[in-house]
């Protein structure tokens, strides 16, 4: 089961994450295929996407994360919703994420979506978001997200955040701090604990006036036949039947959940009613 706790803590002036992400990594593992060098990646990915949907604020919010390494062999897209529907593939990564960027849209569903962008100083993913929130948003926080891949299944997967609240004092900085040192090896701390465990035993203390909120993330995917067919609409009824004419049918394949949806001379006309 996948779940996110989050909670204020150390005078409620550090929020709290703690994700267990087994389930969405062995659901993307047999979507997609993945060799373990690349479930590893992905699903760090996963783990982060679905932290950061849980901070969403609006029901209409969204999050996207997108790795393009520095040599261009790999490519990964994770996004989420406030729902917690989370998502990702990966295209290459097979030798490990070598430099590159990282790229956030965060839309909360009130204004314009913001778009973050920072270089890829490591390979680990807990490293390369902290650097995000510090260069982009420019809030202080600490990661620890971790996967453990055995023969081809996720034995563990997730991990704690904590981000400073503006005001916290430099006794609860220092309290968080010392907290995380407990996580630098998060896949075992999880695979240990789990999400129930981790917030017994490292954080009962703290939220034992309650203040906790639970969520279930999943592996989610929010295309439809419908929604595809919308997008071949779009193309129109003269560029589609051209495609039609060339490969008999009009193919759409879909990276997040690995399905190809197809249309043929038969649809067009409910394709193009309207």
């Amino acid at each position: 089961m996948n779940k996110l706790y989050k909670s204020l803590v150390y005078d409620r002036q550090v929020s709290l994450s703690v994700l267990e992400t087994c389930g969405l990594v062995n659901d993307a593992i047999k979507i997609h295929h993945l060799d373990e060098s690349s479930a590893e990646i992905l699903g760090g990915m996963l783990t982060a996407a679905a932290y950061m949907a849980g901070c969403l604020k609006s029901e209409r919010g969204a999050i996207s994360l997108t790795v393009k390494s520095g040599d261009g062999s790999a490519t990964v897209s994770v996004s989420g919703d406030k729902n917690g529907h989370i998502r990702g593939y990966i295209d290459g990564g097979g030798g490990g994420l070598k430099g590159g960027t990282l790229t956030v849209i965060k839309d909360d569903g009130f204004y314009r979506p913001f778009i973050g962008t920072c270089e890829l100083k490591a390979s680990d993913v807990s490293e390369n978001l902290m650097q995000y929130f510090h260069i982009s948003e420019q809030i202080p926080t600490a990661v620890a997200i971790g996967v453990k891949i055995q023969n081809g299944v996720c034995k563990a997967a997730g991990g704690v955040v904590m981000q400073l609240l503006p005001g916290t004092t430099e006794e609860n900085m220092d309290r968080a701090e010392e907290r995380m040192q407990a996580f630098v090896n998060a896949a075992d701390v999880v695979e240990n604990f789990g999400a129930d465990g981790i917030m017994r035993e490292y954080f009962s203390e703290e939220t034992k006036d309650g203040g906790v909120y639970l969520t279930f993330p999943e592996y989610k995917c929010n295309c439809s036949r419908k929604k595809i067919a919308d997008v071949v609409a779009s193309l129109g009824r003269s560029e589609f039947n051209s495609i039609i004419a060339e490969h008999g049918k009009v193919s759409v394949h879909c990276h997040y959940c690995n399905k190809d949806y197809e249309f043929s001379k038969e649809d067009e006309e409910e394709l193009f009613k309207n």
